[in-house]
């Protein structure tokens, strides 16, 4: 099997990155972005998708924390789709239902190479410490429409907008790592069009 890795760099005006993705990794990780909280989730996100992430953001924190959190999401989800490739033999689907404390959280997912976003997370506080749990919406749309990735994300319960979050980028890795997957039965293509 050809290695599924990805390396990507994106220089704007408002943030610098520098992302390396190994989708057939073992969960470690070196994650900087200047943001302590959100380091913390793509941390997880690596440990538990078994992703190997580096990554090394600088943005204009000073301004809002709002572009470094996009321009994340768009260079992961570039990232993943260079490092699928072609696409052939993978699982395509992922679905997990993690619980986290008192919350639970369904995160469903099809790498069709069609993106869209269907994000039911309602929080009656937004604010985890100096983050604000908002950017986790524009964080996962950037990541769909650039990973083409059909994104359902959905809170079954839960109070803590910590524990919301973090069961959020849990089950995210948790479904995309069933859906990266390379499944022996599957020949090619998972798709009746030959291309994904």
């Amino acid at each position: 099997m050809s290695e599924r890795k990805a390396t990507i760099e994106r220089k704007t005006k408002e943030t610098e990155i520098q992302l390396a993705l190994d989708l057939d990794g073992s969960g470690q990780y070196q994650v900087e972005t200047g943001i302590p909280f959100f380091d913390h989730m793509l941390e997880s996100f690596a440990k538990h998708g078994l992703f190997d992430l580096e990554l090394r953001a600088s943005g204009d924190l000073q301004v809002d924390l709002h572009h470094t959190v996009e321009d994340v999401g768009i260079v992961l989800g570039q990232a993943l789709r260079q490092a699928l490739g072609t696409a052939a033999g993978i699982r395509r689907y992922g679905s997990f239902v993690l619980p986290m404390a008192e919350s639970k959280v369904e995160v469903s997912l099809d790498l069709s190479n069609r993106a869209y976003l269907v994000y039911q997370v309602e929080l009656a506080n937004d604010r985890v410490g100096d983050f604000d749990a908002s950017l986790v919406e524009d964080f996962l749309f950037a990541f769909a429409q650039n990973g083409g990735v059909d994104l359902h994300v959905e809170k079954r319960y839960g109070r803590s907008p910590h524990h919301v979050v973090e069961a959020v980028f849990k089950g995210l890795a948790r479904a995309l790592r069933e859906a990266v997957e390379i499944d022996p039965r599957v020949e090619g293509v998972p798709s009746v069009k030959g291309a994904l």
